[in-house]
């Protein structure tokens, strides 16, 4: 009896968004744009690959990556936009805010990218239909809108998947967008 191939994480192309679309239509293309580049950071990958972590004290790793911004996703889009303000978090506690990436395990690898998924589709449906001058309060209580959480997702993800081409870059020497 052989023994099953290890879990894999899915190949992904990024396909780049229109160079002439609504400024709706153009922000949320980027954001999906920025979603898919980090997959496809992950795309081909083991649990065990998706763990490594970059170098040193870093605890740093795409699957941790992935975790972290399964959480950004819903922190900001359903907890603060949507208003579900006692929807906790996905990967990390009050009490252990790094376990997004501490706790990362290659054996919940698949499970991690199901709650990634979830997560962007329910961040979907928190903004579908809404108008980007729609209001809430940051956790901060600053106000912002729905055009300013667009933005501040797509920088975050920005930075995160240059930290992504680094650590694939280290696993397996790919790089590119």
């Amino acid at each position: 009896m052989t023994a099953a191939a290890p879990w894999t994480a899915p190949e992904v192309q990024p396909a780049a968004p229109e160079s002439v679309a609504g400024e709706r239509a153009a922000l949320e293309a980027a954001l999906d744009h920025q979603r898919r580049v980090l997959l496809a950071k992950c795309g081909g990958l083991t649990g065990e690959q998706l763990v490594l972590r970059s170098a040193g004290r870093s605890t740093l790793s795409l699957l941790g990556l992935v975790r972290h911004l399964a959480d950004c996703e819903r922190w900001w889009f359903r907890r603060w936009f949507g208003g579900e303000t006692e929807l906790p978090h996905r990967f990390f506690t009050e009490d252990r805010l790094e376990d997004d990436f501490d706790a990362a395990e290659a054996a919940h690898a698949p499970e991690d990218f199901a709650a990634y998924e979830e997560e962007v589709t329910a961040a979907r449906a928190a903004v579908h239909g809404r108008p980007l001058d729609t209001a809430f309060r940051r956790p901060t209580g600053e106000p912002a809108d729905l055009r300013w959480l667009l933005l501040h997702m797509i920088q975050e993800y920005a930075r995160h998947n240059g930290h992504a081409d680094l650590l694939r870059e280290h696993i397996d020497g790919r790089t590119g967008e």
